[in-house]
C-alpha cells in the first residue's frame, strides 16, 4: 500500500483558516449588516413604539436651523409647517427644507411634480382629496393634517445636504411613514452612498385595510446614505388611478454631515494584509500531496532489479 504524506507547506492550513476567518471578520466589520425598524397598524398607536426606537437610535432632535451637524443628532420632518402657498393644489418646491427651513433635505422625482396635502383651514380637500375624492378616506396622517407625495410617479428621491448649505451630506439613517400600503414587498426604501453605489432595498411592511400607517426606518453603524429612493405603492396618484396608491408622512433622519467632517475609515494594516497574503499561499501549498520516499522509489523502477554480478 503506497504510503501517502503532506508536504511542510500543508503545516500552514490551519493558519490560513484563522488568516481567512480574519479577513471575514474584518470585512463583515467594514459592510456591518444595518438595523432595521419596522411596523403597521391600522393607526397611529401601532406603530409609535417603532417610530420612537428610531428616533432614540439616531440621536438628539436638532432645531431647524443651518449648520448643526457637529452636533449630531437627528432631524425630523411632518410636513405641517409647509404654509398653503406650497401646499395643494399648488406645487411643492424641492428645496423647501433646506432653504426656507433649513433641515438638510432636498427632494426630487421623476414624475410631474411634488405635493403637500392641505390643511382643512386651506378649503382645499385634505389628504389630496383635489387628486382623487376617494384620496381622503384612504389615507391617514401619522402627526399633524398633511401628507406628501410625487405626481406623475410614484417614486421619490431623498439627497442629504448639510442643512442651509450647498455641501453634500451623508446620513447615518433615514425612516419614513408610509399610509395604506396594501401590497407588501413593493413599497420601498433604496439607500446609496456617496458614491451612488447601493446599500440595499429595503420593503416596507404592509398594511391592512384602508387608512393603515407603515414605518420603516433602516440605520447604518459603518456606511452612510446619501441618497434614498423611495418607491410608493405601485402606481401615482391621480384621479384614475386603481392600483396600490400610498402617501408619505414623517420623515426622520440622522444629521446630515459632508463626508470630510467625518473620521476617516482606516485602511486595512500592513500585518493584515500581509496576512491574507499568507492565507493565499497556504492555502494552494497546503493543499498538495507527496509520495513518501519509498513510493518513489517504487515509482522509478522501469526494469526488474538484478541480482549483483548478473551483468556480463
Amino acid at each position: 500500500m503506497e504510503a501517502h504524506i503532506l508536504e511542510p507547506g500543508a503545516r500552514f492550513r490551519g493558519t490560513a483558516a484563522a488568516v481567512a476567518t480574519l479577513g471575514l471578520a474584518i470585512t463583515l466589520q467594514a459592510h456591518a449588516v444595518p438595523v432595521v425598524t419596522s411596523a403597521s397598524g391600522s393607526e397611529a398607536a401601532s406603530i409609535q413604539s417603532a417610530v420612537d426606537a428610531f428616533r432614540t437610535s439616531l440621536g438628539t432632535l436638532n432645531p431647524n436651523v443651518a449648520d448643526t451637524f457637529v452636533n449630531g443628532g437627528r432631524r425630523e420632518i411632518n410636513w405641517d409647517g409647509v404654509p398653503d402657498s406650497f401646499s395643494s393644489p399648488n406645487p411643492f418646491p424641492p428645496t423647501f427644507f433646506n432653504s426656507d427651513s433649513p433641515r438638510g433635505v432636498l427632494v426630487t422625482t421623476p414624475g410631474t411634480s411634488l405635493e403637500v396635502s392641505a390643511s382643512a383651514a386651506s378649503g382645499t380637500p385634505v389628504r389630496f382629496g383635489n387628486v382623487n375624492p376617494s384620496y381622503p378616506t384612504l389615507f391617514t396622517t401619522f402627526s399633524g393634517e398633511k401628507l406628501f407625495t410625487a405626481l406623475g410617479s410614484n417614486v421619490v428621491d431623498v439627497f442629504f445636504l448639510a442643512a442651509g448649505t450647498a455641501s453634500t451630506g451623508t446620513v447615518s439613517g433615514f425612516g419614513a411613514v408610509f399610509t395604506d400600503v396594501d401590497l407588501p414587498n413593493v413599497s420601498s426604501m433604496e439607500f446609496f452612498d456617496f458614491d451612488d453605489k447601493s446599500l440595499g432595498v429595503f420593503s416596507v411592511p404592509a398594511g391592512s385595510g384602508d387608512g393603515s400607517l407603515s414605518f420603516l426606518g433602516v440605520a447604518f453603524s459603518t456606511e452612510r446614505a446619501h441618497r434614498v429612493r423611495i418607491v410608493a405603492g405601485d402606481t401615482a396618484l391621480s384621479a384614475g388611478s386603481t392600483g396600490d396608491v400610498v402617501a408619505l408622512d414623517d420623515f426622520i433622519y440622522g444629521e446630515p454631515i459632508p463626508p470630510n467632517f467625518l473620521p476617516a475609515i482606516p485602511e486595512p494594516s500592513t500585518t493584515v494584509l500581509m496576512a491574507l497574503g499568507l492565507a493565499a499561499i497556504a492555502a494552494r501549498w497546503g493543499t498538495r500531496r507527496v509520495l513518501h520516499p519509498s513510493a518513489r522509489d517504487r515509482q522509478r523502477r522501469v526494469l526488474p532489479q538484478q541480482p549483483v554480478g548478473a551483468l556480463t
